[in-house]
């Protein structure tokens, strides 16, 4: 189950939501985000999946890309995971939580994406796709995506329509 981070329900004054909300217990993409969503292809997935890096872009208030970022990305199944690196204090990763969405590239791919939590359940296993990928870098630098509290700040990256 996941939850989607920013302002990407319609604003909290048409709502009377906050504009973060989702399913009661903060499961699942909310009906508005479900409406922009769409699975990844199987060609994306391979392509992003075995890319080294991924570049990230989180939108502004105006809609606007801010610069984009260059991380490392795992796929699991189906879904595609980043992880900032040194905790929810990076700034990318608080400014990707704020606005919910941007855009990612990655493997010849450009797609506009939603920002939602991770399973919590899938924390090992997204460890182990880290550790599997980028290991050979050494524990000094995997640690950074694999601590403590890595799981925190795990973002799953969800195609928009």
């Amino acid at each position: 189950m996941v939850r989607v981070f920013g302002p990407i329900l319609p604003a909290a004054s048409d709502q009377g939501r906050t504009g973060r909300a989702c399913w009661p217990g903060g499961h699942g993409l909310s009906l508005y985000a479900m409406s922009e969503t769409r699975p990844w292809s199987a060609d994306q997935l391979d392509r992003i999946g075995t890319a080294e890096e991924l570049q990230l872009a989180s939108r502004r208030g105006d809609d606007s890309l801010r610069g984009f970022v260059t991380m490392w990305v795992v796929r699991l199944d189906d879904d595609l995971y980043v992880r900032s690196a040194h905790g929810s204090t990076n700034p990318w990763y608080r400014r990707a939580r704020s606005s919910g969405t941007g855009r990612i590239r990655a493997g010849g791919v450009e797609q506009d994406v939603i920002f939602a939590d991770a399973d919590p359940g899938l924390q090992d296993a997204v460890t182990a796709a880290y550790h599997s990928k980028y290991d050979r870098y050494g524990p000094a630098i995997v640690g950074t995506v694999t601590g403590d509290h890595a799981g925190e700040v795990t973002i799953r990256l969800v195609p928009r329509a």
